[in-house]
């Protein structure tokens, strides 16, 4: 007996919701697939050492994992109004930040290539410190002073109020602004050494796990909310609504050139290598 693929994603409510048809065995011409569920912090490492077939990661690692993994088109994150947010106690300009005290919940993740870009154009002289805190504390770092501002994304877009939080900038907001093109956040990708046979038969596994997503919202729900870390129902709703668009669906020529965008940005000013000519090639086609 063959044994079955790894595939690693977040808890989050727009990967539960994605994959849970995949993982719950409900599309009978799949590959088996043995489910991990870990922060995407976690699952950047494991692509990295090269320790799962399938996994979420965040754009930002690509350039690291090119050899060995392939970008699928479809089941990944990039959207519209999605953007991170640079959050603080008490409104203030971009500027006031040089040379800030800055919580963030990785240095490998999309979020925070996308706040390196927008400060190197909007706070001269650049932030101070930057902290790695788990999502969680961020807010109520920023709130009790710990820290002069936070990194944030996913629900904290919805819920930063409530700790009585402004926002002082939309890092998705300020990248459509500057490309007119998607926000790139999280992208899936699996082992190139599977082959094309297998490569395939992986892309229409997701493309009909998104697809039986929406066609049957109610067949995920306790899914979802079993594995959405206490956050509240519609909280959960607004999230998948913002982050499982058309681009979870089919990447595109938009999303593939919005990738190449963020990639090439990032390598002109050094904050990651240039990705190899042709190594961000999807199979598209599928």
């Amino acid at each position: 007996m063959t044994a079955p693929l790894t595939l690693a994603h977040s808890p989050c409510p727009n990967d539960t919701f994605v994959f849970h048809a995949w993982t719950e065995g409900l599309l009978p011409d799949a590959p088996d697939v043995q489910l991990t569920l870990a922060d995407i912090d976690v699952t950047n490492g494991l692509a990295q050492n090269g320790e799962s077939d399938v996994l979420k990661v965040s754009y930002g690692v690509l350039p690291h994992i090119l050899d060995d993994y392939a970008l699928l088109p479809c089941g990944g994150a990039l959207g519209r109004g999605c953007g991170p947010l640079v959050l603080v106690a008490e409104p203030t300009e971009p500027a006031a930040l040089a040379g800030a005290r800055v919580a963030v919940p990785s240095t490998t993740s999309t979020a925070y290539l996308l706040f390196r870009l927008w400060a190197a154009d909007a706070i001269p002289g650049g932030v101070g410190e930057v902290v790695v805190l788990p999502f969680h504390e961020i807010m109520p770092a920023v709130r009790d002073g710990a820290v002069d501002a936070g990194l944030v994304i996913h629900e904290a877009r919805f819920t930063y109020g409530r700790y009585g939080l402004h926002c002082a900038a939309d890092m998705g907001e300020e990248w459509e602004k500057q490309t007119a093109l998607p926000i790139p956040l999280g992208a899936i990708v699996a082992r190139r050494s599977l082959g094309d046979p297998l490569l395939r038969s992986l892309t229409h596994a997701v493309r009909a796990s998104v697809r039986a997503a929406w066609s049957d919202p109610d067949a995920s729900r306790a899914y979802v909310l079993q594995h959405a870390q206490e956050m509240e129902p519609d909280v959960v709703d607004q999230h998948i609504g913002l982050y499982v668009n058309e681009f979870t669906a089919e990447l595109g020529t938009e999303g593939l050139n919005a990738v190449r965008t963020l990639l090439d940005r990032s390598a002109e000013l050094g904050l990651l290598p240039r990705a190899a000519g042709g190594a961000l090639d999807t199979i598209l086609h599928l």
